[in-house]
């Protein structure tokens, strides 16, 4: 059947994709096989879905499992702006418009973690970064509400606003005592490995939360900025972009030190390197995806390295996707019925949309799929 699939002709490859055309407002998208799309590097992959319009900018998704009831998922995303928000959306990329925080000075990176321990509950959070306000917001899932009492401050003491301008998050839930750390980025930063500011998240004692410096760490190339950020819970590590040089990686858990474990993907990106997210797999392996900005491609790594080198993470594809210069990005292993069965994949796109994807579409026939 696979054969037979890819000797399908060119000319019913374009009237497919011709009368599929999608537009920000139509969801509903081309299914075009992956493995058939890889023939024809011209084309890009379709999403699924595209989500309803911001307001202003999009920027960065996070993704919230719901594991009780997995169609019940959401989807969170930062309208960048000074009269910014956090936009919810269900899995078919609708506004949840009750969910939606509004006000927020600046939005630009979000991250979801699971599980953190308040008046003596276990809290899901959202934690974006405030640029306006050089703050930390905190949300609980899935109620999105506030957890900060107006917002928490980072980076003080730094010399000038100029080094408290928030861009970039990732938490970390630390796996021998469940502990949840932030690790933060900035537009501005030192070239001398204190780039990165990471705190631990607390209880304040009175059920919101605050948080605690404990390192800075990550170098800086000088050439751009460090926004995109994330983090390998389970195995430990730490990435992040320095635009126009390369990702670099580090431990996750600060009592391991300042090393930096690897600089990969230093060459073949048209601009920035920008988005990562880490597609996971139980056993360990796995995929690091990177976005090319300029070029409207994601290239993709191998999570884990070699014998020789556990930090060598090698490219093995690169994905053209429908996406317009996108900057942020996030993936799931868990199946999500009944669209996303083997995982889901959303990317920014620079019209005020964010895009979903199956991993399916994105693997193709050269990359795994989680079996569950």
């Amino acid at each position: 059947m696979i054969a037979a699939t890819r000797k399908i002709s060119i000319l019913a490859l374009v009237l497919c994709l011709f009368c599929c055309q999608y537009s920000p407002t139509d969801r509903t998208v081309i299914e075009t096989p992956a493995s058939l799309i890889g023939n024809f590097p011209n084309e890009r992959i379709k999403p699924l879905f595209v989500t309803d319009l911001v307001k202003h900018d999009t920027d960065d998704p996070a993704i919230w499992i719901n594991y009780e009831n997995p169609t019940e998922s959401l989807i969170i995303g930062t309208d960048k702006a000074k009269d910014g928000a956090l936009y919810v959306f269900d899995l078919e990329g609708k506004i949840l418009d009750d969910k939606v925080v509004r006000g927020l000075k600046r939005p630009n990176n979000v991250d979801v973690e699971y599980g953190l321990s308040l008046n003596g509950e276990k809290v899901d959070i959202a934690v974006t970064t405030e640029r306006f306000t050089g703050k930390l917001r905190i949300f609980s899932l899935p109620e999105m509400k506030a957890l900060d009492r107006g917002g928490v401050d980072v980076f003080e003491g730094e010399a000038g606003p100029e080094y408290r301008d928030l861009m970039g998050i990732a938490l970390y839930k630390r796996p021998t005592d469940e502990a949840i750390f932030a690790i933060v980025g900035r537009k501005n930063g030192p070239q001398d490995g204190t780039y990165l500011w990471q705190y631990l998240l607390k209880d304040n004692g009175f059920g919101d939360v605050e948080a605690d410096l404990v390192r800075k760490f990550g170098q800086f190339s000088g050439k751009k900025e460090i926004e995109a950020i994330a983090v390998d819970d389970e195995l430990g590590y730490v990435y992040y972009s320095d635009e126009q040089a390369g990702i670099r990686k580090y431990y996750a858990d600060p009592v391991k030190g300042e090393e930096e474990l690897a600089y990969f993907a230093t060459e073949g990106f048209a601009q920035d390197n920008e988005g990562i997210s880490i597609y996971r797999m139980n056993d360990g392996t796995g995929y690091i995806l990177v976005s090319d900005q300029g070029a409207n491609k994601f290239h993709i790594f191998s999570r884990e390295g070699t014998e020789v080198n556990p930090h060598h993470h090698e490219l093995l594809k690169t994905v053209s996707l429908s996406t317009i210069s996108s900057d942020g990005s996030e993936v799931m292993n868990f199946p999500l019925p009944p669209h996303f069965p083997g995982g889901l994949f959303v990317a920014m796109s620079d019209d005020k949309t964010f895009q979903f994807y199956r991993w399916e579409e994105i693997a193709g026939d050269d990359l795994k799929i989680q079996p569950f």
